[in-house]
């Protein structure tokens, strides 16, 4: 006796589709898995047993021969549990196997019969949909999240009863009734509230340049290092840049959803993630939790900030073998985890905010409060390597606020504003890298330069001259022109002119800007 059920198994963000076949016969009594399996699978041996057992179902005494196909892929998490129960109650004859056919099971099965919601619906569905699979029957606490994707048939079953139950079931409006068909959720989610973000430009007072340079970052996805004197408002510019982002795209949202579902941080009541994410991670972060990786494989805060922010605040407190880790991803925009059983790829297209103070003590270049020597200065901020450096595409420095700002009645210019002017030179980069995998100036590859930034007589003397005389890689000489462009595109300018330039290279780091 034999049977073959359809799930689906993840590797990085991405699934795969498996077979779970199923051989009972006669021979020495015994249960047996195979197929590359991870010690969480084959865990599912007792699950199976017991809750098969504990459910109501009698299971003789025989030899049970479980794989899972193709058996070259190695196989982790608890999603088997569920198709290797509807395999064994198939090959026993309790429904026909007519009933399972192009269906997909996922789930995690308690020992009492229960089916348990499992990390990583979104990716097996989106990948069953692109399989041609016409249904897919998943925990009850997964259904919203499998119903985000379009073109599938999404069930959700509460326990292994009523999974039977609707298996057994030939008439199709009993089936309905047994496991309704959850509808797809795609235009209720999009149809929600608009996000309403806790911290408000209208509450931070002065920091006109470091306000700007937020604008400019959030309007091109650029890389920005804030530096200044403790209780300037950094971090609350830094936080504050999550009301001012412009909105995800469909892709996008996807995107970032999936990642968050391979996690298991994903909101079943609001599946699909539609504001970019903001992640601010801890100085004392290990190098597996930010990039990737661990005993059990998983998205680091680089990949849970994809599409969106990655803030570090105190920058100079994180260890400098962790910070030298953000140098690949920051150019690849993705983070490849090599281990023994392959490689797992994430991305991490997001946008590093970084904030810190000019010294170890905080009030540099304050000389009545500093108390740091030139050789305190040099070592404080020796801690950030020049390749880390040169990959920031915006500095900025902050300054004491003065008191009759700080005193000052009214509020000053609110998130919301600043967002419509985020959104417009949005809208005249999507317009730009229309077809092509990017959509921000921050993104744009070197070969793209020249016809996006081109540049006029004057422009280019100036940067002519600003080249030699700051002495600019020409990964920084590529990043003035994409933050130009950025600035060009806020002021409605189709052309980049000298003023966006200059603005340009007022925000660039050079060294010994400590001295």
């Amino acid at each position: 006796m034999y049977s073959s059920i359809l799930t689906g198994s993840l590797f990085g963000v991405e699934a795969n589709m498996i077979h779970v076949e199923v051989d009972i016969s006669t021979g020495l009594p015994g249960f047996s898995m195979v197929g590359s399996l991870s010690s969480e699978v084959r865990e599912a041996r007792e699950r199976v047993q017991v809750a098969l057992k504990n459910a109501g179902y009698d299971i003789p005494p025989k030899k049970v021969t479980i794989n899972l196909a193709p058996a070259n892929l190695k196989k982790d998490g608890t999603g088997f549990d569920v198709p290797i129960a509807v395999g064994i109650l198939q090959t026993l004859g309790y429904f026909p196997r007519e009933a399972t056919e192009n269906i997909l099971f996922a789930g995690e099965l308690g020992l009492d019969g229960e089916i348990r919601p499992i990390s990583g619906i979104l990716p097996i569905v989106k990948e069953a949909v692109q399989r041609g699979i016409s249904a897919c029957i998943i925990p009850w606490g997964n259904r919203m999240e499998g119903s985000v994707i379009p073109g599938v048939r999404i069930r959700g079953a509460c326990n292994i009863q009523q999974l039977t139950a609707f298996l057994q079931e030939t008439d199709t409006g009993r089936q309905e009734e047994l496991l309704p068909a959850q509808p797809c959720s795609t235009r209720e989610i999009l149809e929600e509230e608009p996000y309403c973000a806790d911290n408000d430009f209208s509450q931070i007072r002065g920091q006109e340049i470091a306000r700007r340079a937020a604008e400019i970052a959030a309007a091109g996805f650029h890389n920005l290092l804030m530096s200044g004197p403790p209780g300037g408002g950094k971090s609350m510019i830094a936080r504050a840049m999550a009301g001012i982002l412009p909105p995800m795209t469909w892709q996008e949202s996807i995107e970032v959803s999936t990642i968050y579902s391979v996690a298991g941080m994903l909101d079943q009541e609001h599946p699909l993630i539609l504001r970019r994410p903001f992640q601010s991670p801890h100085h004392t972060i290990s190098g597996a939790a930010l990039i990737g990786g661990g005993v059990h494989i998983h998205p680091g805060a680089i990949s849970l900030a994809h599409r969106g922010v990655l803030f570090l605040d105190e920058l100079t407190e994180f260890p400098q073998n962790i910070l030298e880790c953000l140098r690949q991803p920051l150019e690849d925009r993705r983070v490849n985890i090599a281990r023994a059983q392959g490689n797992y790829i994430y991305p991490a297209d997001f946008m590093l905010v970084c904030a810190m103070n000019p010294c170890r003590c905080g009030y540099f270049p304050d000389k009545n409060r500093c108390r740091c020597t030139e050789r305190e200065l040099a070592k404080y901020w020796g801690r950030l390597s020049g390749p880390l450096l040169d990959r920031m595409d915006m500095y900025v420095e902050t300054s004491r606020i003065d008191l009759q700002k700080l005193q000052s009645i009214g509020e000053g210019e609110c998130s919301a504003q600043i967002r419509q002017r985020v959104v417009e030179a949005r809208a005249a980069q999507e317009e730009r890298f229309r077809g092509k995998k990017h959509s921000f100036n921050g993104d744009m590859e070197t070969g793209e330069l020249e016809r996006y930034c081109e540049l006029g007589r004057e422009e280019r003397l100036l940067m002519e001259t600003a080249y030699r005389q700051l002495e600019l890689s020409a990964r920084t000489y590529h990043r003035v022109l994409k933050v130009a462009r950025t600035i060009a595109d806020l002021g409605h300018s189709e052309r980049i002119l000298e003023e966006h330039l200059s603005e340009a290279l007022a925000y660039r780091f050079t060294e010994g800007a400590w001295i």
